[in-house]
């Protein structure tokens, strides 16, 4: 890397574009980007840091800069192309290529899977971050750029196979599945860029053994699985158990004992994330104490199980858009709040992904006491289809409705319940719009 190089992000307000942008902030060095005006989650970390954020003009790129281009930013993009036109004059980068020359200096780990991989890269350098130097770029959006560091993590993106490309040392697969219709051709699609991506992991995989896609690939380093069956997995977890507080359990490398590690994360997924990463840090022979102790303080990561209390009511904030993961999401709220009512309300995104999986949303989502959904929210690349969230409703049981940031009123039905939203486009908003009409309507009260 060059050691003075001004770096512009194109889109810099992207989850991973951010945390990419904050981590070379922290190397010390020039960062500034541009992106849409609207107010997004990752921005507060940026302005924290004082790096510049521009709206989109042409006049941004000068000579000279290293520009990082976004993953989904055309050619024709105002800003893109700019860069392009003045490609004698400055250095040009996609996303995957600054990463791949950031974990080529550091013992490096990417987190990859259909789901899970945020929580899993952020327990992992949550983890590896109390116990040596270590540098981390996590899909909430947060990255830290530490020098002389000994590990780099990092998730790992499966769409559109920007994965591909990178060489870490280790990987950590938590699952394969058929998302993304828009891009991939079905679940063999999707298994031959995990091979692709698992084909330049060095050292070796660490996959989830109860996955039926994960035990079919075909790779040339070693794999190890981890899960809850002692006669099939190399790494499984055993004496499971799930309380209101967390989850604990005793792991085993085939016949050795390697402790009892507790963890205040709730839902079957949490157990297999804390497996994934005591698989890891085995390998890289940390001591078990300190693998214990740092656990025990993880507060997770953003939009990934996030709660706030406002008077007697719960809400959950979730990423969850996948059936997979908000069954995941469902599980853990029951654990943590056994005995009080839940209230799933979901924001589908894209058509195409509603349409694929308008069944399975319908069954994860009737796990709920009571289900409300917003419209269905569109892509830059998809804005229409032909589905409505009226037509996914009439599939679920439980189905009390449709809510906006301008109506959210029913929602005060249940207002003792633990409200769980779920989306990754703009739930916020609706989520938002509910939390001011609760204050206030509590405020009336007093």
């Amino acid at each position: 890397m060059d050691k003075n190089p001004n770096y512009y992000f194109i889109g810099i307000k992207g989850s991973g574009m951010s945390a990419l942008a904050l981590i070379l902030h922290d190397q010390g060095y020039q960062v500034a980007g541009s992106d849409i005006d609207e107010y997004t989650f990752t921005q507060k970390p940026l302005e924290e840091a004082e790096i510049d954020i521009y709206s989109f003009d042409a006049a941004n790129i000068k000579p000279g800069m290293t520009v990082i281009r976004g993953n989904s930013f055309e050619n024709d993009h105002v800003e893109v192309a700019a860069a392009l036109a003045m490609a004698d004059e400055l250095t040009i980068l996609t996303y995957p290529d600054m990463v791949e020359q950031l974990i080529t200096k550091y013992t490096s780990i990417g987190v990859a899977g259909a789901h899970g991989k945020t929580s899993t890269t952020g327990l992992l350098s949550h983890v590896l971050s109390g116990i040596a130097p270590t540098s981390y770029l996590i899909g909430d959006g947060t990255g830290k750029g530490v020098p002389n560091a000994r590990f780099f993590i990092f998730e790992a993106d499966e769409y559109r196979r920007h994965f591909e490309d990178y060489t870490p040392d280790y990987a950590i697969m938590t699952n394969i599945d058929f998302d993304h219709p828009d891009y991939y051709t079905g679940i063999d699609d999707v298994r031959s860029a995990f091979e692709d991506f698992g084909n330049n992991v060095k050292k070796g995989i660490f996959a989830w053994g109860d996955d039926e896609q994960l035990r079919k690939i075909n790779v040339s380093v070693p794999v190890y699985y981890y899960g809850t069956n002692p006669e099939t997995d190399d790494f499984y977890a055993t004496n499971i158990k799930r309380s209101t507080k967390g989850s604990s359990f005793d792991a085993y490398y085939h016949e050795k004992f390697l402790g009892n590690f507790k963890v205040p994360l709730f839902g079957q997924h949490g157990v297999l994330n804390t497996l994934a990463v005591v698989a890891v840090s085995y390998f890289e022979e940390i001591e078990t104490s300190l693998i214990q102790e740092e656990l025990l303080t993880f507060q997770g990561v953003k939009r990934r199980f996030t709660e706030k209390h406002i008077g007697p009511v719960t809400i959950i904030d979730d990423y969850a858009h996948h059936p997979s993961e908000i069954t995941a999401t469902i599980d853990a709220a029951r654990q943590k709040y056994p005995d009080r009512k839940l209230i799933a309300v979901f924001q589908p995104h894209t058509f195409s992904r509603t349409i694929a999986y308008q069944d399975d949303f319908a069954k994860a989502l009737d796990l709920a006491d009571n289900v409300f959904l917003t419209e269905i929210f569109a892509s830059a690349r998809e804005q229409a289809g032909e589905i409505c969230s009226a037509d996914l409703g009439k599939k679920i049981s439980k189905f009390e409705g449709i809510v906006s940031p301008s109506d959210v009123a029913p929602l005060l039905e249940d207002e003792e319940g633990v409200f769980i939203f779920m989306g990754a486009g703009d739930l916020q908003m609706t989520e938002f719009a509910f939390e001011t009409l609760l204050a206030n309507t509590q405020a009336n009260l007093q």
